[in-house]
């Protein structure tokens, strides 16, 4: 993985967004250093680049332009500045990039972080500085479980409704035998306990799991054992993202395992992982996702916009980016100022209907957003009409079952 040096790692995205002059900030001492800075934490250079990245930066800048459009001269600070750092899918990397954006770059926000243990570093940041973050592409639900904290937030998806949406529903299906291999970090981790217990619970059995390194490009070791197993597994609960899941893919295809009676399942997938891979590498594969570009007219208008500035169609991580970074300039706006416990408290309870959801609520109890989510099926080549049209939404899982009940052990 090639690693950016320290001047392009925390080069701001944007420089500064001026708005109209005027508002409640404009001299009152309520908003901090006299602007809202908005700092997106990514991978910018390996294996979820993609689905997060740049155009995470992107997405975040777009909200910012909406709430000024929006709120004009009666916006809380005429200034608004986004600016970016990579955290290189390592947690003692993104524990300091965090100290260093919270400390000399002054963000009073923290967005994006793929990557669950990065995360988790982030996570601790915030709470020792009493500062917000709000979590898009990570997965672990201990960010709402024994390691939630004030000031951290979870947006977008968890494993739970991964493994709820997917893993229930290919078991009820008739896939009751399982070989789930998974990137051996906190992610993966999670993702094998979840999917695990999911399985378990609508009549299933995991006949093996296994841990991969991560990032890795080579599961040959791991694929070419599956159709040997006993008792043999329907399924393959492939537990990797990004990049990971490209490589496995291709070498599952390449060995054939669906010839040999081994159906993949994806635990997490994007459609830049579709459009990596050719939609026929992939048709029929079952996934949850949590927002997809052409579910509907409101979802495809956001998806134009963002398509006009990055030339690509948004992941669910970019658009979730997208009314992380709004909902929080919305909770400012509400409370007249920038000051983290006021904003949290501006959060907790919200309800969200934006471009990403018209279901959401931040749960007060835990900081996890909850929404509808949607299990998919990957189309075949031949029922695209139209780049990046992918996705065949089955059903929608209401947001009171794609996720979780409050974890006792968050005391926030």
């Amino acid at each position: 993985m090639r690693v950016l040096g320290r001047s392009a790692a925390l080069a701001t995205a944007g420089a500064l967004l001026a708005g109209c002059a005027g508002g409640p900030g404009g001299g009152g001492g309520k908003i901090s250093d006299d602007k809202i800075v908005l700092a997106v934490l990514t991978d910018q250079s390996g294996v979820y680049a993609d689905l997060s990245g740049k155009n995470a930066v992107e997405a975040v800048k777009m909200a910012v332009a909406d709430f000024k459009a929006k709120y004009g001269g009666k916006a809380v600070t005429d200034e608004i500045e986004v600016i970016s750092a990579d955290h290189q899918n390592k947690p003692e990397v993104a524990n300091s990039k965090a100290q260093e954006l919270y400390d000399r770059k002054k963000a009073d926000l923290i967005l994006d972080v793929p990557t669950s243990s990065a995360a988790l570093a982030v996570a601790t940041v915030a709470k020792n500085k009493k500062k917000l973050f709000i979590d898009v592409g990570a997965a672990t639900t201990e960010l709402e479980g024994k390691q939630c904290n004030k000031y951290t937030f979870h947006y977008g998806y968890n494993s739970y409704m991964l493994a709820h949406g997917t893993g229930t529903g290919v078991t009820k299906d008739g896939g009751k035998n399982w070989y789930i291999v998974y990137p051996d970090y906190a992610f993966g981790q999670d993702m094998q306990k979840t999917f695990t217990t999911a399985i378990k619970g609508a009549g299933g059995s995991v006949v093996k799991s296994d841990p991969t390194p991560f990032p890795n490009d080579n599961f040959s070791t791991f694929l070419l054992k599956a159709p040997g197993l006993k008792p043999k597994p329907q399924v393959l609960g492939a537990m990797q993202a990004g990049g990971d899941l490209v490589n496995l893919v291709k070498q599952y295809n390449e060995y054939k395992l669906g010839e040999k009676g081994v159906k993949l399942a994806a635990g997490l997938m994007f459609i830049t992982d579709i459009h990596s891979l050719g939609s026929d590498a992939l048709a029929g594969t079952r996934f949850t996702d949590f927002w997809y570009w052409n579910a509907n007219q409101g979802n495809r208008a956001w998806a134009d916009k963002f398509k006009a500035k990055t030339g690509a169609r948004p992941t669910a991580v970019q658009a979730a980016d997208y009314s992380a970074a709004l909902q929080y300039l919305e909770a400012v706006q509400r409370g007249g100022t920038d000051k983290s416990d006021d904003v949290v408290k501006q959060l907790e309870g919200a309800k969200v209907n934006d471009a990403f959801t018209s279901t959401g609520t931040i749960r007060a109890e835990d900081h996890l957003l909850t929404h509808d989510a949607y299990v998919a099926e990957v189309k075949p080549k031949s029922e695209v009409k139209e780049p990046w049209d992918y996705e065949k939404i089955l059903s929608t899982i209401p947001a009171a079952e794609a996720f979780q009940q409050p974890d006792p052990s968050c005391s926030l």
